[in-house]
């Protein structure tokens, strides 16, 4: 049975620099309210707490918004899920196969070719070589990259490279699927089939997270949302709940 725990996870990104404390912040765009995650880590560095104790239960049917201002921590929550980022401290226990598109080209090599990054991408998925290779054939025909798949992906648009990366992480229907804002890739048309196969998926998975600034797409597709508030979980409930408290948030200067 798929499911997420999360048990006091802390993530901690260390900036070393030989300048002011300042300049860092700058540097990050933090906001004065972002300044109090940044911790001085002796002489010429600190420490940016992304996260911190965050405890979290996530079962069959569960289907969950993210939402918080830039810089709360979606992403790396997102990324700590998907098993990118290992936390400091705190425990992780994931059951099933996840699909994150969070970071859709992780995996893939510039001077290998299309074919050869289908290959790449699903084993970093979690697929045997021989499960990803059966993919080629799926792949080719939705990402429509025809004889470019013959190239080193090196030599491809950014446009081109996401459309392969996207027709490879979602050729699978996984038990969890991990999203950071709905994909857009390509010209019109290939949206319109992105947003068609993401769609499919997200009603067959077991348990959805996605994070989104887009207030219709958390209401259209979770039945429950998480408010992030520097680095830590502010509320977990209702979908409109936790909206509304976001939306008071982001008029606080």
């Amino acid at each position: 049975m798929p499911f997420i725990e999360l048990e006091s996870i802390r993530v901690d990104f260390p900036v070393f620099t030989s300048r002011s404390r300042g300049l860092v912040n700058t540097l990050f765009m933090y906001t004065k309210q972002e300044q109090r995650r940044v911790e001085r880590a002796g002489m010429f560095g600190y420490t940016v707490h992304a996260l911190r104790d965050i405890n979290l239960h996530l079962r069959p049917g569960e289907r969950i918004g993210l939402v918080g201002r830039n810089g709360a921590g979606k992403t790396t929550l997102l990324r700590v899920m998907s098993g990118v980022y290992e936390p400091g401290s705190g425990r992780v226990r994931i059951e099933g196969r996840i699909s994150s598109l969070t970071d859709i080209m992780l995996g893939m090599d510039s001077d290998a070719n299309g074919y050869e990054n289908i290959v790449l991408r699903g084993i970093v998925l979690g697929l045997t070589r021989k499960e990803a290779t059966a993919l080629i054939p799926e792949v080719a025909a939705f990402s429509e990259l025809g004889q470019y798949l013959d190239l080193p992906v090196g030599t491809y648009s950014s446009g081109m490279m996401l459309r392969l990366a996207f027709a490879v992480s979602t050729a699978v229907v996984p038990d969890i699927l991990l999203m950071d804002e709905m994909i857009g890739a390509g010209d019109a048309h290939f949206v319109e089939k992105a947003q068609s196969r993401i769609n499919n998926m997200i009603e067959r998975v077991s348990i959805l997270v996605i994070a989104s600034h887009n207030e219709e797409i958390i209401k259209r597709f979770c039945t429950k949302a998480i408010l992030l508030d520097e680095g830590k979980i502010r509320h977990m409930g209702g979908v409109d709940e936790c909206l509304a408290m976001h939306r008071e948030e982001r008029q606080v200067p």
